[in-house]
């Protein structure tokens, strides 16, 4: 059996925007989609992200386990996966719009800094390559939150697909524009669990 863990973004909640209309999408094929809440999403610590995501996964009982993560949630992933030392094997990971270093953008007083500690130290992708059977990376050119380089670092170093989107921005999932479904992403899903 395969089950789908969606890991959510700053300030996100498990119903906002597109993650109802993916996880219908997928119940459709026969594969069940859970989103977690990640703890404290407005004022994240990395330590709690990870552990909800193991405690999640250490409590299954499907044999094929796959993450998607959005923004900071698929930062929480590659920071999960670096460290993750248990026993079940993550069968496909689904990074989009994540971000792998600082962004410079951000004012040094911005509420966003706290995001900071999800790519500080750098992520060491050596520790994440063989914790996965499949990446894939899902990105617009035209996000305003996380640079294009961003996916396309995540990529190379995972020496993974990268799927481009023209005009997608983030992705948002609670502020305006919100997007409730994205297209081009069931595609490449499926991709990772076939």
């Amino acid at each position: 059996m395969k089950k789908v863990f969606i890991i959510h973004g700053f300030g996100g909640i498990p119903n906002g925007g597109w993650i109802p209309w993916l996880m219908e999408e997928l119940a459709k094929e026969k594969i069940y989609a859970c989103a977690l809440p990640m703890p404290e999403s407005k004022k994240p610590i990395v330590s709690k992200w990870t552990e909800e995501i193991v405690h999640a996964i250490e409590n299954s009982t499907e044999d094929e386990i796959y993450l998607i993560g959005h923004s900071l949630g698929a930062s929480a992933i590659l920071k999960f996966l670096e460290s993750y030392d248990g026993n079940k094997k993550i069968s496909g990971v689904v990074l989009m719009s994540g971000l792998i270093s600082p962004l410079e953008a951000l004012d040094p007083e911005s509420k966003y800094r706290l995001i900071d500690s999800f790519v500080v130290p750098p992520i060491n992708f050596e520790n994440i390559k063989n914790k996965a059977d499949k990446f894939t990376v899902f990105h617009s050119i035209d996000d305003p939150a996380v640079p294009f380089s961003h996916a396309e670092k995540i990529s190379s170093a995972l020496d993974c697909k990268l799927t481009k989107v023209e005009k997608g921005g983030h992705f948002y999932i609670l502020s305006e524009p919100i997007c409730y479904e994205i297209p081009g992403l069931i595609e490449v899903v499926r991709e990772v669990l076939n």
